[in-house]
């Protein structure tokens, strides 16, 4: 258990708010985009896929087999990967310095990390379940 707020909440729920103030964050970063055509494409984007990272994962939380699990855990994984690259390429195309990038990065990063592993583990587990059946 880890300790969020002073409470204490599972891994899933420590995971769930972290998710939407990863959402939360893209949010505040969109509003902080110049107003250019690019910055809005690229914009849109991120907006989309940082948002969608906590939204899958309420629903991985709601799995109902482990089938499930793994399938929605993967568009949770390509969600954080799609974050993790508009926020590169904000800062790649200069629209954003890499300096006000950096902590979201790092959150974008670690989520990703997260949840590829979780992804991992699932697949070789069910896999192996399967082999002994």
């Amino acid at each position: 258990m880890s300790t969020l707020d002073g409470d204490r909440w599972s891994g899933a729920e420590n995971l769930q708010a972290r998710t939407m103030e990863f959402g939360l964050r893209v949010v505040r970063l969109y509003r902080a985009l110049p107003q250019t055509g690019e910055a809005r494409v690229i914009g849109n984007q991120l907006l989309r896929a940082g948002t969608a990272v906590g939204a899958n994962y309420r629903a991985v939380c709601r799995a109902r087999s482990t089938a499930e699990f793994i399938a929605k855990i993967g568009i949770v994984v390509e969600e954080a990967d799609e974050s993790d690259y508009w926020l590169e390429m904000l800062a790649r195309a200069e629209i954003m310095s890499e300096k006000s990038l950096a902590s979201l990065r790092v959150e974008s990063a670690e989520l990703l990390a997260i949840f590829a592993a979780s992804y991992a583990t699932a697949r070789r587990r069910y896999k192996n379940r399967k082999r002994k059946q």
